[in-house]
């Protein structure tokens, strides 16, 4: 069965949470079609001077402090200790998209010296390109910087950092044509996404991408059994292991680690064998700096694969 869910603001929501009230119950083998707000529950683009326009009104307590997230929806059969299998069938992109560049307090912005002054850039697409009013373009890599789902915690939970149920990767491997494999720690899953990239570099290290609404995301779900308890997707580029730590290089054994247990279970490569050929066959990279806890994702290429 095909669903839709539009970002009405009975369908949206800036947390995660166990506690969260499902706004659609879907079975294996559904598929749903969201249409997402930006990030940053903004209305409307830029208009090229300032900062202020218009958005969705947020509710108070924390509940729509972060991103603004489509869903959640319940997948039945979706049980802790299980998988959800995400398929990206297919990502619109929205007409405008926004980057913006410091003027505002972080440790992140503190540290590259740009808290005091900032810039944003108000981008438009045609034709797979993407330009901004400044002339720049930059080739549009449509997807979305979080999928994902509660922890079994009591509570609010950030939409900030990612977690090994997903959330806010901000992967750009995550394109069309992915599927991803994402850990279940409660009861449906309760999966949300939002969080639309018209385009980002590894690393996003302005702390935003573009920044841009979505008209239709079309995924299907499954849930499955697998091996992994961290975030794994079959990509058009090959195989993508994701790792998550408070610093890079936490995150880059975290990463390796799930390389090699990728490889095991892909080609029955003992431990030593996997880890030797992550250094030759795998290209390690860096996700992202500014989500309080960073990311490295390793990606064994499609060439890799036929190598060895």
């Amino acid at each position: 069965m095909h669903h839709h869910l539009p970002a009405t603001r009975e369908n949206l929501h800036g947390h995660f949470s166990r506690e969260l009230a499902a706004v659609l119950t879907i079975d294996p083998g559904d598929i749903v079609t969201f249409q997402c707000l930006e990030g940053n529950w903004a209305l409307e683009p830029n208009n090229g001077v300032e900062y202020q326009r218009k958005h969705m009104e947020r509710r108070d307590g924390g509940l729509d402090s972060g991103h603004a997230l489509t869903g959640p929806v319940f997948i039945r059969g979706a049980q802790p200790g299980r998988v959800l299998k995400i398929k990206i069938e297919t990502l619109e992109l929205g007409d405008w998209g926004t980057t913006f560049v410091g003027g505002w307090p972080s440790d992140w912005n503190k540290k590259l010296c740009v808290e005091e002054k900032g810039i944003f850039m108000t981008w438009t697409y045609e034709n797979g390109i993407a330009t901004n009013q400044f002339g720049h373009q930059v080739r549009t890599a449509p997807f979305m910087g979080v999928m994902g789902m509660p922890v079994n915690e009591p509570g609010i939970q950030s939409t900030i950092p990612p977690r090994l149920t997903g959330g806010n990767l901000d992967c750009k491997e995550l394109v069309q044509g992915t599927t991803l494999y994402l850990p279940i720690e409660v009861e449906g899953a309760l999966f949300s996404v939002g969080d639309g990239h018209g385009a980002q570099g590894d690393g996003e290290v302005c702390s935003t991408a573009i920044e841009t609404p979505m008209e239709a995301v079309t995924l299907s779900f499954d849930v499955v059994d697998f091996p992994f308890r961290r975030p794994v997707a079959e990509t058009p580029a090959g195989w993508v292991g994701m790792g998550i730590g408070a610093t890079l290089d936490e995150a880059m054994l975290d990463a390796i680690e799930v390389m090699a247990e990728l490889m095991n279970w892909l080609y029955g490569y003992d431990r030593l064998t996997a880890i030797g050929l992550c250094s030759v066959a795998v290209d390690f990279r860096v996700t992202q700096v500014v989500n309080e806890v960073v990311g490295v994702h390793g990606v064994l290429g499609t060439d890799s694969i036929k190598r060895i």
